[in-house]
């Protein structure tokens, strides 16, 4: 199957604007869009930069605008975002972030909002000497938001974002339901200070794109109400 890779490419040390540039390939329709990229760069274009890891869908580090989506390079295939031979698949960054070059962004931001909410377990209750056990109830009540690999989809996503760059954004506010729902926690009172604000969960306007984008299928929007929930009335 022959398509056109259509990538915006952009470095800041000598470009002025972003530009797209045409690469055409020809691929099987069951390879995946990072495929494409890695045959791109290795017989079309050396300097093409873009993130990648695992290539399974696990680290994230391939996220990218597709086909006018975010998604992941590594599990988006080629027949799902090219329906004939000749077909032209765009291909940019991730919006909200700086880009550094080409499709990688500067993920600064995005990871100061992750840890500004304090995303790990915090509880200073002796344990005796035990595991803090739960049962699977309990453990239902976060088991969702513990799918996050913090790709950033869902923050290229988000509209709140293209208004409101002190939003926190559905990332970090997942991250924080992940251990807000786990019964072993004790650190609702420390992360409420970021979370009950109108940047935190009250910025959130229910657009629900995080949700249609999230590459693991993780209901964001419906941990970042349920924190609403809990939280009680709106901040601000």
């Amino acid at each position: 199957m022959r398509i056109v890779l259509r990538i915006r490419r952009f470095n800041p040390e000598t470009d002025s604007q972003p530009r797209e540039v045409d690469y055409p390939l020809d691929l099987d329709p069951t390879a995946s869009i990072l495929d494409a990229l890695i045959r791109v760069k290795a017989e079309q274009d050396g300097s093409l930069s873009f993130r990648r890891s695992c290539g399974h869908g696990v680290c994230g580090s391939d996220a990218m605008v597709i086909a006018g989506k975010e998604r992941l390079g590594c599990k988006t295939l080629v027949r799902e975002v090219a329906e004939a031979d000749g077909a032209v698949v765009t291909i940019a960054p991730l919006s909200h972030l700086p880009v550094q070059r080409d499709l990688m962004v500067d993920q600064t931001r995005f990871f100061a909002n992750y840890r500004a909410v304090r995303p790990f377990l915090i509880n200073e209750e002796p344990s005796s000497g035990k595991e803090r056990t739960q049962s699977p109830q309990e453990r239902s009540a976060f088991d969702d938001a513990t799918s996050c690999i913090l790709c950033g989809a869902c923050f290229s996503a988000c509209p709140v974002l293209g208004k409101n760059d002190a939003f926190l954004g559905p990332a970090a506010l997942v991250s924080a339901a992940r251990f807000q729902f786990d019964s072993r926690d004790r650190g609702a009172a420390d992360r409420r200070a970021v979370l009950d604000a109108p940047d935190g969960v009250w910025g959130c306007e229910n657009h629900f794109q995080c949700t249609r984008v999230c590459p693991r299928d993780i209901k964001v929007t419906k941990n970042i109400n349920l924190m609403k929930n809990r939280m009680g009335k709106k901040a601000g």
